[in-house]
């Protein structure tokens, strides 16, 4: 028999994307696997029953269906409680989960003996940079970014010569130098501002560079492990404000994308620093769903200060649905073919580090070492 995988439509207020595209369900049907996709699971994100039909998918009506034919589940967001109870013992589940913030999930997830997978763990090794989906929704966000400030801002972003004189270009500034921030800054050049970037990694100096932009030295360099930023102590987060400070207050235009995962996200722009921003400058804090990098970002919400306008976007990737689900599509197809072979069905193989770093539970145990020790606290 076939390996079966499904598709459920995502239930998650606002979320318009989709786990899989019809090419890559396609892709999965030419492996003779059996593709299972619940009616109007792409309609958010453009795709039609009938475009996932044309690519030999099979439609189901409803969710308790899908569920129980289904060896395979891939989804975006973390599935509820309630769905966990669908879906069929000893399945496979492949999605975002944030195990250390859902505990109950997890704690569903173990009772049913369901094998799970967090495409966030993937780690970011050489090898799986094609199962990357932290970069590939990251990307999608630094460009929405950019573009973002260009619709909020009181300026143009390019210079522009006219008959009424020379207008200059908008001065941006982007705060944290990973895949978002590139991406922003990219952006934002091609559109014609003047970029600065500031990272507390010392290796983002030549990124940035690349990109045509300046990096701001604060002589703060906090590279930890992996290519993550760690936390700063006290002396050099004054250091870095100090610094920052400055600059901030000759930006029209702010993108802050700075993270340290697993943790709420460090507050590096103080209302101070926004009080002393020009009249009609923005903030688009992209970092507002773990808390934000500005003192006074509103998680969600679009607010002013003193005429510098602040905006706290949630689930940024989903409003670019297309696109968006297309690269996570591609994510996930290369992860699943590091498990099912066409011959002999699913094969894991736990000596795989892409698999044993990225696995939740698996027969009834929580797997994931840091997931656990939360659970044992409890």
């Amino acid at each position: 028999m076939p390996v079966s995988v499904a598709i459920p439509k995502e239930n998650t207020v606002g979320e318009k994307r989709v786990a899989l595209d019809p090419s890559i369900v396609n892709r999965f049907s030419k492996q003779d696997i059996k593709m299972l996709v619940q009616t109007q699971a792409g309609i958010t994100a453009h795709f039609t029953d009938t475009d996932y039909k044309n690519n030999n998918a099979e439609i189901v009506d409803s969710l308790e269906n899908l569920y129980q034919q289904a060896q395979i589940i891939i989804k975006i967001q973390p599935p509820t409680v309630e769905e966990v109870t669908l879906m069929a013992e000893n399945s496979i589940l492949i999605s975002l989960l944030f195990p250390h913030k859902n505990l109950e999930l997890v704690k569903a997830l173990q009772q049913k003996k369901i094998t799970s997978f967090a495409m966030e763990l993937v780690p970011r090794i050489s090898r799986a940079q094609s199962m990357d989906v932290l970069s590939s929704q990251a990307s999608v966000a630094g460009y929405k970014a950019a573009i973002m400030g260009a619709d909020l801002a009181s300026v143009f972003f390019p210079m522009l010569t006219t008959a009424a004189g020379t207008i200059r270009p908008a001065k941006v500034l982007v705060i944290g130098a990973g895949v978002a921030g590139l991406q922003a800054i990219a952006t934002a050049k091609r559109l014609g501002a003047q970029v600065e970037a500031y990272d507390i990694r010392a290796a983002a100096k030549e990124q940035v560079e690349s990109l045509g932009a300046k990096l701001v030295d604060t002589g703060v360099n906090a590279e930890a492990q992996g290519g993550y930023a760690r936390e700063l102590t006290q002396e050099e987060k004054q250091q870095q404000a100090d610094v920052l400070a400055k600059h901030i207050a000759q930006a029209h235009v702010v993108i802050s994308t700075a993270a340290v995962p697993g943790r709420p996200a460090p507050k590096i722009i103080t209302q101070a620093m926004v009080e002393g921003m020009p009249q009609g400058a923005v903030i688009i804090d992209l970092a507002a769903e773990t808390g934000g990098n500005c003192e006074l970002t509103e998680v969600g919400s679009t607010i002013t200060h003193q005429s510098v306008l602040i905006h706290g976007p949630i689930n940024v990737p989903s409003q670019v649905p297309i696109h968006a689900s297309e690269m996570y599509a591609k994510n996930c197809f290369n992860f699943l073919n590091l498990f099912i072979d066409k011959a002999q069905g699913i094969q894991l193989n736990w000596d795989d580090e892409i698999l044993a770093d990225s696995v939740v539970t698996h027969e009834g145990e929580v797997k994931h070492a840091v997931t656990a020790e939360l659970l044992k606290g409890e």
